[in-house]
């Protein structure tokens, strides 16, 4: 549920209204209520299920990254139409390895607001995106709030969109 992140179960038969579908993932507004739908489970409200991302047979570790940041940008706010990167929340992305030799990928992020409801559905919207990446065995996304986000992190386009010039 938006904004406050309680996981609900919307009975069968009922009727919403898909407000966004962004990033593979849809708002519904249900009864008054806004309602996060996550991608793999499109089938419940009629729509395809959104595929894992894949990496080719000879990937290198500038496309492991790419396919991290364009995970990243496939995470969306839910009150804004805007992906996370684009808004200026990803501080920090890095992959490393560890001894046995397995990709982690540590994350720095914010929220637009310290008090944003929906902090912890997001972190582990960008949680999971990247744990499906191929070869990517953990991930640890740090919420942080220094330095504060303002409209001035967000991308070029990102203000476009939102007419925040």
């Amino acid at each position: 549920m938006i904004p406050v992140g309680d996981e609900v179960t919307i009975p069968a038969g009922t009727v919403g209204y898909i407000t966004q579908a962004l990033g593979g993932s849809f708002t519904v507004f249900v009864d008054g209520n806004l309602f996060r739908i996550a991608g793999v489970d499109a089938d419940a409200i009629g729509k395809k299920p959104v595929m894992p991302p894949s990496l080719p047979e000879d990937a290198t570790e500038d496309d492991v990254e790419q396919l991290l940041w364009d995970q990243m940008k496939t995470v969306y706010d839910p009150e804004i139409p805007v992906n996370i990167v684009d808004l200026g929340l990803i501080y920090r992305c890095e992959m490393r390895t560890n001894d046995a030799n397995e990709r982690i990928v540590d994350v720095d992020m914010t929220l637009t607001a310290p008090g944003c409801g929906m902090g912890d559905i997001l972190v582990d919207d960008v949680r999971s995106k990247l744990l499906l990446v191929p070869t990517i065995e953990q991930v640890n996304v740090e919420l942080t709030f220094d330095p504060p986000w303002s409209h001035h992190m967000m991308s070029e386009v990102a203000r476009l969109e939102t007419g925040m010039f």
